[in-house]
């Protein structure tokens, strides 16, 4: 059977993939091919290139992947995503689709036409950029003469994206909505401004799927707490690991 793995956009949150991935690797379930949003898209090509999700989570710690950002400060965005450009070099050199070890599909936001758009071929590292591109906080990315910015924007859990590639569905999903605290500061308001309006097409999404893994604890994180990206990959693995049980990965192993 062709599983295939949709892995949702989250900031730090996705950290928790890692975890996820973890337990699932330990009963032996294998995929035919993967698709990812922003955070979900960087870690899924590492995956695609043949990292195991130990080296992935050692990568993050050591190159501080998701910290090193340098200000932009222009008038269409605060931050630039160029300075990540290098790291990721490093994990796939040959930045390329046809290089990966598996089939990849990576979603990201057409700003001007408001629709989500696929990337499957050519350069990698500009599309995982561009799928990574939080609109406000980042410049859009700029490919072709048109202009990305987050794919969570309008397909933050790429499900259907691959659904003809494959016969079942592994969808990790790090971005639960939970009850919340009144915000404090503005920076509260537009993270969990963020989280709800992407989580409405991920709804949409999650119906797509044959098993939907999603560890409601990491409700609890903000999207910007990479400091904890251990707790995070351990949170992810804890849960998955419970879930799992005899009759879910006699079907995953079918």
């Amino acid at each position: 059977m062709r599983i295939g793995l949709a892995l949702s956009g989250g900031g730090a949150r996705g950290i928790a993939h890692l975890g996820m991935l973890r337990a699932l690797e330990e009963h032996q379930v294998k995929f035919a091919c993967i698709s990812g949003t922003s955070v979900g898209a960087i870690l899924g090509a590492m995956y695609a290139q043949g990292m195991r999700p130990a080296e992935i989570m050692d990568a993050i710690i050591q190159t501080r992947i998701f910290r090193n950002l340098r200000p932009a400060w222009t008038l269409r965005g605060l931050l630039s995503m160029e300075s990540i450009h290098s790291l990721l070099m490093q994990f796939v050199p040959h930045n390329t689709f046809e290089g990966l070890k598996l089939p990849l599909t990576i979603a990201a936001t057409d700003l001007e036409k408001g629709k989500p758009y696929y990337f499957r071929s050519g350069p990698l590292i500009p599309a995982l950029m561009a799928s990574s591109c939080v609109p406000g906080m980042f410049s859009p990315v700029v490919l072709n003469g048109t202009s990305y910015v987050d794919g969570g924007v309008t397909d933050n859990f790429p499900v259907r994206a691959i659904r003809k590639d494959c016969e079942y569905i592994v969808g990790l999903h790090c971005n639960p909505v939970i009850q919340a605290n009144p915000a404090r500061n503005f920076k509260n308001v537009l993270e969990r401004t963020l989280l709800l309006a992407i989580n409405c097409n991920a709804e949409r999404s999650k119906v797509d799927c044959d098993l939907i893994v999603e560890p409601l604890e990491l409700g609890a994180f903000s999207t910007f707490e990479v400091t904890r990206a251990r707790e995070l990959e351990e949170i992810g693995y804890a849960y998955t690991k419970a879930f799992l049980t005899h009759e879910r990965v006699s079907v995953l192993r079918s």
